[in-house]
């Protein structure tokens, strides 16, 4: 049995130009490389997402309903974002 399975996709010309590119200038074989590169960088960024959510977003909302006096309101994160630009401007 066939490890790979033939698709037919339609991209944008920009797109085209950039695989086509791609090939031409001898960094990947074949566009179907260049489409197979691409594909493994946006599994790799979905698996650096899903572990980011696990690691740390999951724990953060766990520990901010167990102790919602650790949260801030909306108000003060801007104040404190402001306050963070403001210094940093002053300093360039």
């Amino acid at each position: 049995m066939r490890s790979t399975q033939q698709l037919s996709i339609t991209v944008p010309n920009e797109m085209a130009q950039l695989i086509r590119a791609k090939v031409a200038s001898g960094e990947y074989a074949s566009e179907s490389e260049v489409i197979r590169d691409g594909l493994r960088a946006l599994m790799a960024r979905d698996r650096a997402v899903e572990n980011w959510l696990r690691a740390e977003a999951a724990p953060a909302y766990d520990a901010l309903q167990a102790d919602p006096s650790r949260g801030r309101s909306v108000d003060d994160v801007r104040a404190a974002l402001a306050a963070e630009h403001k210094a940093a401007t002053e300093r360039s």
